[in-house]
C-alpha cells in the first residue's frame, strides 16, 4: 500500500513528550522507500516545526536534523513541477482557499502525483478541504 506522510504526522513522531508519539511513530516505523512517500516540503517544514517550538520542547538544528535524516531513510520525497505547482495554487484559488492553506494543498498534489492510497495527518479537515477527490484516503494515524 502506497502511504504518505503529512508534517504534522512527523513532528508527532518525533517528540517524545507528543500525546500523539506512539501512534505517530508507529507509522513511521512501518514505513519504507518503495512505498512511502512525503512531499519535499515536508523536510523544511519539519525542520521549521522541530527548530521554532518554545523551549523546553525545542530541538537544536543538529538534533532536528538527525529526525529529517531518519525520515529521509524511511520516505521517498516527492517534488512538484513548476506547471504542477501553478496547477495547485489555481485548484486552490477556483476552490477560494485564502492563506497558508496552499502548503497543505501541495502536500496532497504530492501525494496526488505518487497515487497514495493512504494519506496520514492530524490535519485532516484542511487535507479534505484542498484535495475532496482523496478524502477517503486522508486518515489519522
Amino acid at each position: 500500500m502506497r502511504v504518505f506522510l503529512d508534517t504534522s504526522v512527523l513532528v508527532a513522531s518525533a517528540r517524545k513528550s507528543d500525546q500523539r508519539y506512539q501512534v505517530s511513530r508507529g507509522v513511521l516505523m512501518r514505513c519504507h522507500p518503495q512505498d512511502s512517500f512525503c512531499a519535499a516540503l515536508t523536510l523544511a517544514e519539519l525542520y521549521a516545526s522541530l527548530t521554532g517550538m518554545r523551549p523546553p520542547n525545542r530541538f537544536r538544528p543538529e538534533q532536528a536534523i538527525l529526525v529529517i535524516d531518519q525520515v529521509k531513510a524511511s520516505l521517498q520525497c516527492v517534488t512538484l513541477t513548476a506547471e504542477e505547482a501553478f496547477q495547485t495554487v489555481h485548484r486552490t484559488a477556483t476552490l477560494k482557499l485564502p492563506g497558508g492553506i496552499i502548503y497543505d494543498a501541495l502536500l496532497m498534489a504530492c501525494a496526488r502525483k505518487v497515487n497514495s492510497e493512504r494519506i496520514y495527518t492530524w490535519n485532516e479537515e484542511h487535507f479534505r478541504m484542498v484535495a475532496p477527490d482523496l478524502a477517503n484516503r486522508i486518515v489519522t494515524p
